[in-house]
């Protein structure tokens, strides 16, 4: 049986000033993901992307993570509970950011940014997809240093008891996603950016692989206590991520049409 370490989610202190390590994984995803940008914009001569255009974009995607992640956890998790608290949606220190928010505001700022550089929506996608699996993984290592998005109660061998929650073995479900968001989904999609794909190619295949790891890994997750488990016994987490493997899917099929036809 694992213990969980229970670190101090306080990285550092600068006089009144507490740099958390949740923040500082935000901060390893955007850097992670410009420097992984600037390789592709050198690499992958086919996408045509500069190194300027890159930096340029990791300010957008800093806007769309934050803002869409939190507005996401508002608007999806707690509705009516921040409808009655409003000053509090801006406390994100508090705790609260969604990844489907995040990556609504993502894709708001991919059209953004697209508009601003003359390129179409999906030649921004399809270029950010493989960069984002960095913040991904980072985030959920985050979570685990939090002790927070605990696992299911189970009987697993390697079950862990998080004793900021309560002395139950339960999955470590934080790494379980940080490994298949992280290096898994990662690797997935560089393989397919390895080379040209169809337009939409490489948007489809993030969509469809991050939304059936994230629904399997959902299984071995803790329902939120103020949601529970929904229709069909299912998370809200899971639900969200439905509309991510249709959406997925039929893009994937109409890239390799597209290419058909012409």
């Amino acid at each position: 049986m694992l213990i969980h370490p229970d670190f101090d989610p306080v990285a550092l202190h600068l006089g009144p000033l507490a740099i958390r390590w949740y923040g500082l994984m935000y901060l390893a995803g955007f850097i992670g993901g410009g420097w992984l940008g600037k390789i592709r914009a050198r690499n992958h001569v086919w996408v045509n992307w500069t190194v300027a255009q890159v930096d340029d974009f990791v300010t957008w995607m800093v806007l769309g993570v934050i803002l869409g992640g939190r507005l996401g956890y508002v608007l999806f998790y707690k509705p009516l509970y921040f409808f009655t608290h409003p000053l509090e949606i801006p406390q994100m220190w508090q705790g609260g950011m969604s990844f489907h928010g995040g990556l609504l505001g993502v894709m708001v700022a991919c059209a953004l940014f697209a508009r601003r550089h003359g390129k179409t929506w999906f030649e921004v996608t399809d270029f950010v997809a493989p960069l984002v699996t960095i913040g991904l993984g980072a985030g959920r290592v985050g979570n685990f240093i939090n002790g927070e998005l605990p696992g299911r109660v189970t009987d697993f061998a390697y079950a862990m008891i998080f004793p900021q929650v309560d002395h139950l073995p339960r999955h470590a479900s934080q790494l379980y996603e940080a490994f298949l968001e992280g290096p898994v989904l990662f690797a997935i999609l560089w393989w397919f950016a390895r080379k040209p794909q169809p337009r939409a190619r490489l948007s489809a295949v993030f969509l469809m692989a991050y939304g059936l790891f994230r629904f399997m890994v959902e299984f071995t997750r803790q329902p939120d206590d103020f949601l529970g488990l929904l229709s069909l016994g299912l998370s809200m987490g899971q639900w969200l991520c439905v509309p991510m493997i249709l959406g997925g899917t039929y893009l994937y099929i109409w890239s390799g049409r597209r290419v058909t036809a012409s």
